[in-house]
C-alpha cells in the first residue's frame, strides 16, 4: 500500500552506511512536519539513491512524498518503517493557511450588532 503526503522537511539525522550481503548500502532519517491543523512529525528513513534526492532539498521546503510503512519482526520484537519512494518538490500553494492559536486581543473583533466592520475609517466622529 502506497501512500502520498505533503510535508515540510525540518532536518535530517546522520547518514548511515554499512556493509551486507547484498554489497554497500546507505541509509539516512529525514524529519519531516505535515501542515494539518495539528502539525505531525515524522521520521523517513530513505534508502540508497533516495538519500541523495533528500540531500538536495534545503529545510523548510514543501514536498510531495510518496511513501510505504513497513513493519518486520527482530528478535520478537516489532520495528516500523516509514520508507519514502518518491520525493518532489511540492509546487502548488496551500489551499487554506491553517490558522494559529494566537489569542485575538479584546476589541480586535468588530461587534456584529455595532455594524461596525472591525475596520478604522477617516471620518472625525
Amino acid at each position: 500500500m502506497s501512500q502520498e503526503i505533503t510535508a515540510k522537511l525540518l532536518y535530517s539525522l546522520p547518514e548511515q552506511t554499512g556493509t551486507g550481503k547484498n554489497g554497500q548500502w546507505v541509509k539516512q532519517d529525514f524529519i519531516v512536519e505535515t501542515e494539518d491543523q495539528y502539525p505531525k512529525k515524522i521520521c523517513m528513513s530513505a534508502w540508497g539513491d533516495l538519500v541523495s534526492t533528500f540531500k538536495a532539498f534545503a529545510p523548510g521546503t514543501r514536498l510531495k512524498i510518496n511513501f510505504r510503512v513497513e513493519s518486520r519482526e527482530y528478535n520478537g520484537r516489532w520495528y516500523t518503517d516509514v520508507r519514502p519512494w518518491r520525493v518532489t518538490v511540492d509546487g502548488s500553494a496551500p489551499s487554506s493557511t491553517p490558522m494559529d492559536n494566537t489569542p485575538v486581543a479584546a476589541g480586535a473583533m468588530s461587534d456584529p450588532m455595532s455594524g461596525s466592520s472591525g475596520e478604522a475609517d477617516d471620518l472625525p466622529f
